[in-house]
């Protein structure tokens, strides 16, 4: 079964790296973005805090964010885009076919498929970890005495294979349960067909508060069995695109660095600061180098806000998940936040 399953997997990374170079747009992606005049971008179905239509069917979340700000860059305006949902199946032949323009949707950057899927990630938004959800009856405090649990999975994630790693390196025994559909792996939770939840920490959070009636109910194990650096991801060669991308990612979390805000943006266009004024474009070249106007940082954080923004109001103290910065702080405040210059 073993055999058979690695030639499975062999044979669909051959075929989805045969798809990715036969993408139809390869190395034309912001000729294609501005004739369509909408940008196509890849989420997931429903993640509360990342990507998720509110009650009026408009879609919000962190992830959602970088979509605002690809459109902001390229347009002039983050409204100008169109999200795409796809579950973790769909995610990758989705963006290699030219489904979609851009993947921002809670995907962990590996080497695997950041080199053979014809795809490479274009930076980190969200730093995570694989965790563990239980519900407080089962009285467990540690993910270590969870032998003999049955442990839910999402089905096309590289969580299965973390989490039979990490079991049997800890000799843990468990039982999966491995389901297609996200919603569907969250029932079967719910229903009791397994013991424990194991997806990223920050889907953890999300589904705690926004699925379970009673979240006061589960608990979050203390052990991160994982490194998860989450991120967007286009097509490989299409430097411009890649760069478009990175860098809108870029300018919000270097916003955030130098203080600058949706709300005191206009102020700092008067800045004497050399960094602010590249950021802004009040000292032009940084958008003619991509092909796009020079205020293209200045119209994503007046339009989207920086990171910290973002993040606060998504999936930080301003929202439901209350997930607390940690490594996603910046750099200067005990996180990993670091972005290149803006020059």
């Amino acid at each position: 079964m073993r055999i058979v399953k690695a030639v499975i997997g062999a044979a669909v990374l051959a075929g989805a790296a045969h798809t990715a170079q036969a993408a139809p747009e390869q190395g034309k992606t912001l000729d294609v973005v501005r004739h369509r005049g909408t940008l196509l971008c890849g989420t997931t179905t429903g993640f509360a805090g990342f990507s998720a239509p509110d009650a009026q069917g408009n879609w919000k979340g962190l992830d959602v964010d970088i979509c605002r700000a690809v459109a902001a860059s390229v347009f002039g305006d983050a409204s100008k885009f169109k999200v795409v949902p796809l579950n973790s199946q769909q995610r990758f032949t989705a963006l290699q076919s030219g489904e979609v323009d851009l993947l921002a949707r809670n995907t962990s950057v590996t080497q695997q498929r950041d080199t053979a899927l014809g795809l490479v990630h274009a930076g980190i938004n969200f730093y995570d970890g694989q965790g563990f959800l239980v519900p407080k009856a089962l009285n467990v405090k540690s993910a270590k005495e969870l032998n003999g649990a049955t442990i839910c999975l999402q089905a096309g994630t590289s969580n299965e294979n973390t989490l039979a790693d990490w079991a049997r390196a800890n000799k843990v025994d468990y039982k999966p349960v491995v389901i297609d559909q996200f919603n569907e792996v969250v029932n079967a939770f719910v229903a009791g067909r397994c013991d424990v939840f194991s997806t990223d920490a920050s889907g953890l959070a999300s589904i705690r508060i926004s699925k379970l009636q009673k979240p006061d109910d589960y608990v979050v194990l203390p052990e991160i069995i994982s490194k998860e650096p989450l991120g967007p991801f286009v097509r490989q060669g299409d430097d411009n695109w890649l760069n478009i991308v990175s860098w809108s990612l870029s300018a919000m979390i270097e916003a955030e660095e130098y203080g600058v805000t949706s709300a005191n943006v206009e102020q700092q266009l008067k800045s004497e600061n050399p960094n602010i004024q590249r950021i802004l474009g009040v000292i032009p070249g940084a958008g003619k180098n991509m092909g796009v106007d020079d205020k293209w940082a200045y119209n994503i954080i007046k339009q989207v806000g920086n990171y910290g923004e973002s993040f606060e109001r998504n999936v930080g103290q301003g929202s439901p998940l209350k997930i607390q910065r940690g490594l996603n702080a910046q750099w200067n405040k005990g996180g990993l936040m670091y972005a290149l210059p803006i020059r």
